[in-house]
């Protein structure tokens, strides 16, 4: 069976493609490795920050979008990609069960936080503990945090919180960041920042909730306890792209090279949201980039 768009991913950025995909009329398959559509918002306990609908959990939101998918009769199959093929003008999607065709196809894989891997950490994801500031700081306004991190967005997820929260803890296992020398300085100048250099995070503490965070100084070899009610993890994120590598161009990161009309270096291929390369990555522009990928999917159809 030959669809007119394929779209990996079921993140905001997939979903919002699969609704505008249905109402163009396009013949829609959306390929989903996960049991629950919604991406990286399941994850997050409130959503404060998509238009329209402040106060909303993250997998309220991301049921929204999947029943409004679904409204508009969407298919979706629960399958992982092993691997994608070119073969001119189509593309065939290779799963786990089975082989689909498709003359265009929309990446929108997504992208994943790297994580500190330590006890707690998992558990209280969405009760506390964040990697997006811009997300969930205003949540945490009079109270104190930590931020784990020492490139330029753990240096400017300080500079950010400090202006709402008492205090700002940020710690970074190096005696130096990473981070541009201007966020640096701006850090250093900040009051409510204090430093915690040379020591990582080794446990989240907390009952149901984030309570403190237990670190270990790596000079003086102790620990001490930091009594917090946020940890912001700022170490990293990388792209979803392992099914995907090789078919069209990538940065250093690994992120696809795309554009705001999500145009890869392939023809007929297009990359939505967190997976391509971007300035912001948020739910309102994931689902933007959606509509976007539709928009050159029907010119690409057109021109055919």
């Amino acid at each position: 069976m030959m669809y007119d768009v394929i779209i990996l991913g079921s993140g905001p950025a997939g979903l919002s493609a699969a609704i505008y995909a249905q109402r163009a009329r396009f013949h829609t398959l959306v390929i989903e490795e996960k049991p629950m559509s919604g991406g990286q918002i399941l994850d997050t306990y409130e959503v404060d920050n998509y238009p329209g609908l402040p106060e909303i959990t993250g997998f309220e939101l991301g049921q929204k979008f999947r029943t409004h998918a679904d409204r508009l009769g969407a298919e979706f199959v629960n399958e992982q990609v092993k691997e994608i093929r070119v073969n001119g003008e189509n593309k065939q999607v290779v799963t786990n069960k089975a082989e689909y065709e498709a003359k265009a196809l929309i990446l929108a894989t997504g992208a994943k936080h790297r994580k500190l891997m330590v006890p707690g950490e998992e558990e209280l994801t969405g009760v506390g503990v964040s990697y997006c500031a811009t997300c969930d700081g205003a949540f945490f306004r009079g109270k104190e945090v930590v931020v784990v991190g020492g490139g330029d967005v753990a240096l400017e997820d300080a500079l950010f919180l400090a202006r709402g929260c008492d205090k700002v803890y940020l710690i970074h296992r190096r005696d130096e960041f990473r981070g541009a020398r201007i966020l640096q300085e701006r850090v250093m100048e900040t009051e409510n920042i204090e430093l915690v250099l040379n020591s990582r995070v080794t446990e989240i503490r907390g009952d149901g909730k984030v309570e403190s965070v237990l670190v270990h100084d790596n000079i003086e070899e102790t620990e001490r306890e930091i009594c917090v009610q946020g940890v912001f993890i700022a170490v990293g994120i990388e792209p979803n792209t392992l099914a995907v590598n090789g078919i069209a161009k990538q940065d250093e990161q690994g992120y696809i090279i795309a554009g705001e009309d999500t145009r890869t270096s392939v023809p007929g291929i297009f990359a939505a949201g967190d997976v391509r390369t971007k300035k912001l990555r948020q739910v309102v522009t994931a689902a933007a980039d959606g509509a976007n990928a539709v928009a050159s999917v029907e010119r690409y159809l057109s021109d055919m």
